[in-house]
């Protein structure tokens, strides 16, 4: 995962919520359809996706899905 368009593909293929870059910067509690499950299953995926371990700690306290990917990132 090079970019934020490759988080926002991963998004919608691995949890199946439509969202698009214009969403990423939503809090979590804005984003349709967005429950704790997600943000493990995505968590899992950007392990995979990127071959580094995600800091639960850090995840949980990203405010937004833009976070997140900063987190995943290591930015």
């Amino acid at each position: 995962m090079n970019t934020i368009d490759d988080f926002v593909t991963l998004l919608r293929d691995e949890l199946g919520l439509p969202l698009g870059a214009e969403d990423i910067g939503r809090s979590f509690d804005q984003v349709e359809g967005w429950d704790s499950v997600h943000l493990l299953h995505l968590l899992t995926a950007l392990e995979h996706a990127t071959g580094r371990r995600i800091s639960l700690p850090d995840a949980l306290e990203a405010p937004s899905l833009e976070h997140l990917y900063a987190v995943a990132v290591g930015r």
